[in-house]
């Protein structure tokens, strides 16, 4: 009985402080997760608006920004690894507002490849800030684990409402200059965020051999061939790539293709964020009643409505709602597979294992973005949207067969 109560109590100790960290690191994300909504907004617009003739290249500097994520997947898992989570995440935040400067600096030069380094600069940032909710998991009893996972990603939901916001009032203030504005703004905002990061108290995460269980760490290559990483992996990596790619080309077809004013582009920017991460308050919730692999699939139908949509038409509503939609697949796929992926290694392996699927996420990504100004340009707008149906089949095929494999072991 006093054994049962002691456990008990351990139990809502070790709670209590993953929600402390919990709570913590989603006002972090919620800070830190601004600097998408600007570069993205704006980006491709900027990049156009920077070339000469061949206006094929104006999503480069959000391919930079992608690139940026990926490799900051790296730095922050060597970082953790040599001072600790919370030091790599203030790093991460420093970093974000010192391509915040540098970007407002190449607009002000206006210098086009100046200002894709600048964006990588910022994507760096963004990837230690993708790492926000891995620690989140991980400093997390397993029952709380996809619950903290979508307190992370629900932190989205400021950010969707501040970066457009930020746009809209920042854009023109230092004009002629046109959003260099939006750009410095940021670095208030990565100041606050490193408060709220000077207040974590993150477990030890250094790898070790699992003291409750006596288990070596598996090598990298055995973990990353099992069928659910593999499946996490591949729905993780189409999910976000897909989002990217519409994501990119869409405020460059509102507003240069189209002729809709760069306010309305950025309020659809709005809303699509909105949608990526207000659903995360009961995305998580979802998760642990009717399992990872069954939120994921809903996320890849809801893909294929917004190619629907999207297909419709070109008047502001299908371009509004294909975001909308696509903000929402994302969120289901994305929480979903990283609750995949997330089971399918040991505490101790968590650096290896993350800082490899996000150097391949981000990889993906990152030729997603660029590839959307090329088909665009090519292609047009249409083209973009019938990637989701290839990508969507192929990861419903995946996950059937991995609930198939695995569902007479829970049955």
């Amino acid at each position: 009985m006093a054994a049962a109560s002691g456990e008990a109590q351990g139990t809502a100790s070790l709670l209590r402080s993953a929600r402390r960290n919990v709570y913590l690191l989603t006002a972090a994300q919620a800070v830190l997760g601004t600097m998408g909504p600007v570069t993205f907004s704006v980006g491709g617009v900027a990049g156009y608006q920077l070339l000469g003739n061949d206006k094929s290249l104006a999503t480069a500097p959000l391919t930079g920004f992608n690139i940026g994520v990926a490799i900051g997947a790296i730095f922050v898992a060597l970082l953790s690894r040599v001072l600790g989570r919370q030091t790599a995440f203030i790093v991460g935040a420093l970093l974000g507002a010192a391509g915040g400067v540098l970007a407002a600096y190449a607009l002000y030069l206006a210098d086009f490849w100046l200002f894709a380094i600048s964006l990588l600069v910022i994507g760096l940032s963004g990837g230690f800030t993708q790492k926000l909710r891995f620690a989140a998991a991980d400093a997390s009893p397993s029952f709380y684990k996809p619950r903290a996972i979508s307190w992370i990603l629900a932190g989205g939901m400021v950010s969707a409402v501040l970066g457009p916001q930020l746009v809209i009032q920042t854009r023109d203030m230092l004009a002629p200059i046109f959003f260099a504005g939006a750009f410095l703004a940021v670095v208030p905002v990565c100041l606050v965020a490193i408060i709220f990061l000077a207040l974590l108290r993150l477990p030890d995460q250094r790898p070790a051999v699992n003291a409750a269980t006596a288990l070596p760490m598996r090598p990298l290559r055995e973990i990353v061939l099992t069928q659910r990483f593999i499946t996490g992996m591949v729905c993780g990596i189409s999910t976000y790539a897909l989002m990217t790619f519409m994501m990119t080309g869409a405020p460059i077809a509102m507003v240069i293709g189209c002729g809709f004013s760069q306010d309305m582009a950025t309020l659809g920017i709005q809303w699509h964020v909105l949608a990526m991460f207000v659903p995360s308050f009961f995305t998580g919730m979802l998760v642990s009643r009717f399992g990872a692999e069954k939120v994921v699939a809903s996320g890849l139908f809801i893909l294929m409505a917004c190619a629907l949509v999207a297909h419709a038409g070109i008047e502001l509503w299908n371009f509004w709602g294909a975001l909308i939609l696509l903000g929402l697949g994302w969120n289901f796929g994305f929480i979903g597979s990283t609750a995949i992926v997330a089971a399918s290694y040991r505490p101790e392996e968590a650096d290896k294992v993350q800082g490899f699927h996000d150097i391949i996420l981000f990889a993906a990504v990152a030729l997603a973005s660029f590839g959307s100004g090329k088909v665009l340009t090519a292609y047009g707008w249409d083209m973009l949207n019938a990637a989701v149906w290839p990508l969507t089949f192929f990861c419903l095929f995946l996950l059937f067969a991995l609930f198939f494999r695995e569902k007479p072991r829970s049955a």
